[in-house]
């Protein structure tokens, strides 16, 4: 790695440890949380079945590329996991921190000292699994709503009952009581259905905004919530409307809707999940992380991933590889976020970053997978 971007990463780090060391960067637990948080799981004394998976213990030879990693960059990700670790880890946050500006090759001693790998694989007996990515968007936005910025961002209403199914995208635009409930609660509004499409689907990003006395800045539009109905994938729904293989999200998307103006609703009505957010100010360090996932903790670029709870643990540090065709990785992760889609044992979803380059990695990514995790020996 060059000096001036491991001396970032280091600051980074440093960073972090004084705001855990002070307590004020610990983040309240989320509001509407996706899910009652998992069990936490004991020490694991060999393969263990989880409702989704089976652990199997292994070698550390078995994981590949583990001697050319760049730790040291996974570990901003471990550090950030012990603001909300779980049982299992928590007595060893003070040993990770003191190894935070520490040389690759201490970090993965330590590593083989006090951690277990294990073989994640389904309760079958399969190991193979798929990656994709998701991202954290930019788009302007504005506070009111105009002519060109208006399809609004909405909080959580009033009377939204966690895990109980509330209106589908179409009764929120359709129907009178929900524009009732809805009413008041505009965050921001968006110029670009598709985008604000995107947005629901990552579960948050930042919006440049133009308040009502024209000054501007940029905030980020966190996840609080859902109306608890199902995802529905709108490019599948193009292909199945003859629209042909969609790979390039969103922009065959844009190029379909200009195309057909008149069925833009029919398009968003297609999926009838939606989102509703909450808005945090973005200080220095909230702008250098991601938002925070359904552990509780910032996003790590292409260090966090989301995972099914029900295969691994929240705070579980991951060995990742995949061989491609968008991007080989083989590398340190950490499980830190879930997501609707993110089903099986074998699953995860790849934190790409923040903006329009992250975007289009995230958007490339579709590919084999194998997971290892590493637990307390």
């Amino acid at each position: 790695m060059k000096k001036g971007l491991r001396w970032l990463v280091v600051c980074m780090i440093v960073a972090t440890l004084a705001a855990c060391s002070t307590g004020s960067r610990v983040p309240p637990a989320p509001t509407t949380p996706l899910s009652p948080q998992p069990p936490v799981l004991g020490p694991l004394t060999g393969s263990l079945n989880h409702p989704k998976s089976r652990w199997v213990p292994v070698a550390w030879s078995e994981l590949p590329g583990f001697a050319d990693d760049a730790t040291h960059e996974g570990w901003a990700a471990m550090v950030s996991n012990c603001a909300r670790p779980n049982a299992a880890f928590a007595p060893l946050c003070p040993e990770v921190r003191r190894l935070a500006i520490a040389e690759p090759d201490a970090q993965r001693q330590w590593m083989t000292e006090r951690l277990q790998p294990y073989r994640v694989e389904s309760l079958a007996g399969e190991s193979d699994g798929k990656l994709t990515s998701y991202y954290e968007p930019v788009y302007e936005g504005s506070r009111r709503p105009t002519t060109q910025f208006n399809v609004p961002l909405y909080a959580v209403p009033a009377g939204l009952v966690p895990r109980r199914p509330w209106f589908t995208r179409e009764q929120i635009e359709t129907l009178p009581e929900a524009q009732a409930a809805l009413r008041g609660r505009e965050i921001a509004w968006m110029a670009d259905p598709v985008d604000a499409m995107m947005l629901h689907i990552q579960g948050s990003g930042r919006l440049r905004l133009t308040d009502v006395d024209g000054t501007q800045r940029t905030v980020r539009v966190a996840f609080a919530g859902t109306n608890e109905q199902p995802y529905r994938s709108i490019q599948q729904w193009l292909q199945n409307q003859g629209a042909g293989r969609v790979s390039r999200w969103p922009d065959d998307t844009k190029a379909w809707v200009a195309q057909n103006p008149q069925r833009v609703q029919q398009l968003m009505w297609s999926n009838p999940r939606y989102v509703f957010f909450r808005e945090e100010a973005l200080n220095e360090v909230d702008a250098a992380s991601g938002p925070r996932g359904a552990q509780g903790v910032p996003l790590t670029a292409g260090r966090s991933i989301a995972v099914d709870r029900d295969s691994i643990p929240y705070g579980t540090p991951v060995w990742l590889a995949s061989p491609g065709p968008s991007v080989q990785l083989q590398k340190l992760v950490v499980a830190q976020d879930t997501g609707s889609a993110i089903l099986g044992a074998v699953r995860a979803d790849y934190f790409a970053g923040t903006g329009p380059e992250a975007g289009k990695l995230a958007a490339t990514v579709n590919q084999p997978l194998k997971l290892w995790v590493f637990w307390p020996k």
